[in-house]
């Protein structure tokens, strides 16, 4: 595996900036090439593009590259996840991760191009998150170019399909940061620079409710209305909400019944759950599951099935290293505060493996998946020592 030349002295927070700053007429290059390249989440030729161009650039860093295909889900195929190792003279092992599926369909970039506006820079996905990428590589690069390799491993992983969950990816991802002594995720800041140090878990879940068809103008006593125990299930699970401190339930979507003069014989509710400890998304899961399995129409069945479980990312994964993070924004001169935020990321996953994890750790951006998506150019050079620089402390030790 490829080494980098080793460093006697660690490189200050300064002098990390002052590279940072050098390199951000490239940065700039760089990320209106990476957004120029479409890459929704369900374009796997776009995405593998978008890793094609990333896979460029960490072999220059002087990385072993791996693409790692990623499983079918269902019938559809996503793109491969990217990795990018490199190998240093310490102990530590340190996973910088960043995804490069946008929200946004084929024919984006060409619509609405990359462009700049001041210190602003727009585009699709240009915060959410190849922003993020980028700063991902520039760290490393700044490290690379300051001679620094006191770290054991390095590791750079884009994954393929985050915006919609990474049903193919978030396995990968969770395998390769067992063992890992930290991990970085490269969402990008807070508009207002916070770096992220909590995100609610989330469950989708689906509840099946079953009774018994009848003609509603002459045998109705004969059936059984799953719609009217819908509706109660809908008030009782919406009710869960606040429960608990941050606990949300949002009941979504609900179907019952084909014509207005049959008595609905069955009925769906669809809705998500999140919270922000695992015990109490467990305990809203469960409350769930036993209302719907006491029914209040008499003949009337219903069962609730989770669909899908992300696990939060708590405080106590991110509290040691968001003390490292404060540091080194002391020494930047650069205030570091920690957000909690209800939507999730990779770091979810991560998470969840027992690594520490902190989060939000790219350029300051904002408007994810919108026509205004922004990122403060300005942000980038601080934003970008603050990484290296957090990554110099955690293979301090």
């Amino acid at each position: 595996m490829p080494g980098v030349p080793g460093a006697v002295v660690a490189p200050t927070a300064a002098a990390l900036r002052a590279r940072a700053e050098a390199l951000l007429p490239a940065f700039r290059a760089e990320l209106a090439e990476l957004v120029s390249i479409d890459s929704g989440s369900h374009s796997p030729r776009g995405v593998d593009a978008a890793g094609g161009w990333c896979t460029e650039r960490l072999t220059a860093l002087g990385c072993e590259v791996e693409r790692v295909p990623t499983p079918r889900i269902g019938s559809e195929r996503f793109g491969d996840v990217v990795l990018g190792r490199l190998r240093g003279r310490g102990s530590r092992r340190i996973l910088l991760f960043a995804h490069l599926d946008t929200v946004f369909a084929d024919g984006t970039a060409a619509a609405r191009p990359y462009r700049e506006d001041g210190s602003r820079a727009f585009g699709p996905g240009v915060c959410d998150d190849k922003g993020g990428a980028v700063a991902a590589l520039h760290a490393v690069r700044v490290l690379v170019e300051a001679g620094f390799s006191d770290f054991g491993e390095i590791v750079i992983a884009f994954s393929p399909d985050e915006e919609v969950g990474s049903p193919a990816s978030g396995a990968i991802l969770a395998d390769l940061a067992r063992g890992m002594d930290a991990a970085l995720c490269l969402e990008c800041a807070r508009e207002n620079g916070d770096l992220v140090t909590a995100r609610k878990g989330v469950a989708d879940i689906r509840i099946d409710v079953r009774g018994r068809a009848a003609h509603s103008g002459v045998e109705p006593h004969r059936g059984r209305n799953a719609a009217v125990e819908a509706a109660h299930l809908l008030l009782d699970v919406q009710g869960l909400s606040g429960a608990r401190p941050g606990l949300t339930v949002n009941i979504g979507v609900v179907n019952a019944g084909e014509r207005t003069n049959v008595v609905p014989a069955s009925a769906q509710l669809f809705g998500e759950v999140r919270a922000a400890t695992l015990a109490d998304l467990d305990w809203a899961l469960a409350s769930i599951e036993a209302r719907a399995a006491a029914t209040v129409i008499d003949g009337v069945s219903a069962v609730a099935e989770r669909m899908a479980v992300c696990p939060p990312l708590e405080p106590r994964s991110t509290d040691a290293l968001f003390a490292k993070a404060a540091a080194v924004g002391a020494e930047l001169g650069v205030p570091v505060a920690g957000a909690a935020t209800g939507g999730v990321s990779d770091a979810n996953f991560v998470a969840a493996t027992g690594v520490p994890v902190l989060d939000g750790l790219g350029p300051i951006g904002g408007d994810d998946h919108a026509e205004t998506e922004w990122l403060d150019l300005a942000s980038v050079p601080e934003r970008v020592a603050l990484l290296a620089g957090l990554v110099v402390r955690i293979a301090a030790g």
